[in-house]
């Protein structure tokens, strides 16, 4: 039975502590995953973008600030590092045959790398939008540490780099598998690749949930891509901008 007293006690000391942020952070996840399940793990009710929703209205409605909440949630936050580490075990399981595709594999990890600076970069100017806002969107394909870093280096503005890399993520995660079947591409490993160069983290979460294969060309393409944006963004953005004009 609900004991009312015994939760506002547990709020209270829970509310005084850091760990309200990881609670936050763990129990709008669970939620998210529970909701994802009952929608038949459709990519519409991707769990990433739902969790975020709950997260940013449970701190509007307490007028909990963005750092008093990270000072619990930076252990979820820590534990990034490790997980993409960890992309190695399925990726070595998948060695023999990376080994076979070298060549075209690293045709399609350069010009996916470039076709996400460019077409950011392109679109952002043609729309109007002011160059440090182009040189924000340039890295939004890599993961958020070295899109931030890239865009710092760039004159953007990094914090804002780290939503459009995090939506960037969410929408690849949402509608690749309606775009890969729009384009008839059926194999994993090239749908793999495709989600992890354009959707970082989050698309190579989705690409697991597929198949193992699927996974580690996206565990691929996560690192390859972030490696190549960290040396291809620097020099290939202020040459865009200074083509178009900006």
């Amino acid at each position: 039975m609900f004991n009312f007293e015994e939760f506002t006690h547990f709020w209270v000391y829970l509310s005084a502590s850091p760990l309200l942020g990881l609670t936050v952070t763990l129990c709008a996840y669970v939620f998210a995953q529970w909701v994802y399940a009952r929608c038949g793990f459709s990519p519409l009710a991707n769990p990433v973008a739902i969790a975020i929703a709950l997260v940013s209205l449970v701190l509007a409605a307490s007028g909990m600030s963005y750092q008093r909440y990270f000072a619990g949630a930076q252990f979820v936050h820590f534990l990034l590092g490790p997980a993409t580490v960890a992309l190695a075990v399925p990726l070595a399981r998948q060695m023999p045959r990376l080994r076979r595709s070298l060549f075209p594999l690293a045709c399609a990890l350069v010009s996916g790398c470039v076709t996400a600076i460019v077409s950011a970069v392109g679109i952002a100017v043609l729309m109007g939008a002011s160059p440090e806002l182009a040189r924000s969107l340039g890295p939004k394909s890599a993961t958020t540490p070295i899109a931030m870093a890239v865009s710092e280096h760039l004159g953007g503005v990094p914090a804002l780099t780290a939503v459009l890399v995090i939506g960037t993520g969410i929408f690849g995660a949402v509608t690749a598998r309606f775009l890969m079947n729009a384009l008839r591409i059926d194999s994993h490993a090239a749908r793999g690749l495709a989600l992890g160069v354009a959707s970082h983290g989050i698309g190579t979460a989705r690409a697991f949930q597929v198949s193992p294969e699927m996974g580690a060309y996206a565990g691929l393409g996560m690192g390859i891509n972030g490696v190549l944006t960290a040396l291809l963004a620097p020099w290939l953005v202020p040459l865009l901008l200074r083509w178009m004009g900006q």
